[in-house]
């Protein structure tokens, strides 16, 4: 490599961990290309803010970072640098205002996608950053040159690093598809099998259950996985829906990755339901104990405040015996077990676990087997919930690979060793 030319880096990704690798490599004075196989960049990120894009989550660090379970050690570093403070600091650069809703969730000010996306491909042309779309990779050539399915038909290139930042698999017809696990794979490269996260998941409803309660809310209600399978006893409240199949929804979502895991380990998670929160074991037994004379057990129950979808749901799940017993019934209400038996396809997960491990990787996101080739974003082996923990962690991750690559490059020699 002559490094008295700028260093060429190829960045293969439109989404929001490519684009903050190719402006930290543009800043460095790279010449940046970027490599995206949809029309356009960042279709996910577009779709995900139709509703309001929530940007990153206003809470404390030490809470936040704790997110992201076990792989928060590692992204630790990435966040410190690059986490919801700066993110909002970024955005306001692009002349995008922020605020916190009531949930802690950050958000733009007119809850949009579009304009920030806009400003930010605007900044990245005038950075001198080029983008080629509809560009599928395929892989590496003979030579070791990278390949590309263009509109008009194969297209190589040979940059002096390479930054992958190509998703997960979920979301395939927006291009997140995952094909890229069979390219690193034959490669050797450390992969962990991609799994839906933040999904849905399959309940085994009877008929009745299937044609009554599909797409309603189940509110307010509080979730957890049963201890016995490895959930930590603490219920989690908020709200979630039940389909014609099972259960989705943000609830279920904050709790996907162990309901997932149960499954795995299991063939089956214990999701256990208080489907009155609000209401103590003493006083709601109490309440079940008042003889009910001539009133139906669902007017009883509506007494109670159990009626419509959560009276569903008690006789669907609860056993035939629990009706005969107050201080029983009132257990199970506060208690119940609904038996989950597998995800949702990883086509309708809002994210996926799983990808590249870490282990893979050096300390500046560069695979140890192929010098040259950094990787961002979602598929990296990490998962969190919704919330805007996705989307800093991509922005974070991104930008670590883009000063890990700039890092590599400087310390290139003009033979192209390192020195």
């Amino acid at each position: 490599m002559n490094v008295a030319a700028a260093p060429r880096v190829a960045v293969i990704g439109g989404g929001p961990a490519g684009l903050m690798a190719a402006e930290t490599l543009a800043a460095a004075g790279a010449t940046v290309e970027v490599y995206d196989a949809m029309p356009n960049c960042g279709r996910k990120f577009l779709i995900a803010g139709l509703g309001g894009l929530n940007l990153t989550h206003g809470e404390a660090f030490e809470p936040f970072v704790a997110r992201y379970a076990g792989r928060s050690a590692l992204l630790r570093p990435m966040l410190e640098a690059f986490g919801a403070a700066q993110l909002r600091d970024w955005a306001k650069g692009l002349g995008i205002d922020t605020f916190v809703g009531s949930s802690q969730r950050v958000f733009p000010s007119d809850l949009k996608a579009a304009p920030l996306l806009r400003g930010w491909l605007r900044r990245l042309r005038e950075a001198g950053v080029r983008f080629h779309l509809r560009h599928r990779w395929t892989g590496w050539d003979d030579c070791g040159a990278l390949r590309f399915d263009g509109p008009d038909g194969p297209v190589g290139a040979t940059p002096d690093a390479t930054v992958l930042a190509l998703g997960g698999g979920s979301w395939r017809r927006l291009g997140s598809d995952g094909r890229w696990t069979a390219i690193l794979a034959a490669r050797g490269i450390d992969l962990a099998a991609l799994q839906p996260s933040n999904c849905g998941f399959e309940a085994g409803w009877t008929a009745i259950m299937r044609e009554r309660t599909g797409g309603q809310p189940v509110k307010p209600v509080a979730a957890r996985l049963a201890p016995s399978q490895g959930g930590n006893g603490r219920f989690h409240q908020g709200e979630f829906i039940l389909t014609a199949v099972g259960v989705e929804g943000s609830l279920i979502y904050a709790l996907s990755a162990e309901l997932r895991e149960a499954i795995n380990r299991y063939g089956h998670a214990e999701l256990q339901l208080d489907l009155l929160p609000g209401t103590a074991l003493d006083r709601l037994s109490a309440k079940l104990a008042v003889p009910r004379g001539k009133q139906s057990m669902a007017k009883h129950l509506h007494r109670c405040g159990i009626d419509g979808v959560k009276a569903a749901l008690l006789r669907e799940c609860a056993p035939p015996e629990a009706f005969d017993d107050p201080a029983q019934l009132a257990a199970t209400i506060k208690c119940l077990s609904v038996r989950l038996f597998k995800t949702r396809p990883i086509d309708e997960a809002i994210s996926t676990a799983g990808g590249v491990r870490f282990e893979a990787l050096d300390a500046r996101l560069m695979l140890q087997a192929l010098p040259g080739v950094f990787c961002a974003g979602e598929m990296l082996d990490w998962e969190a919930p919704t919330g805007g923990y996705l989307l800093t962690a991509c922005f974070a991750s991104g930008r670590a690979a883009g000063l890990g690559a700039a890092e590599w490059l400087a310390a290139m020699t003009p033979e192209g060793g390192k020195r």
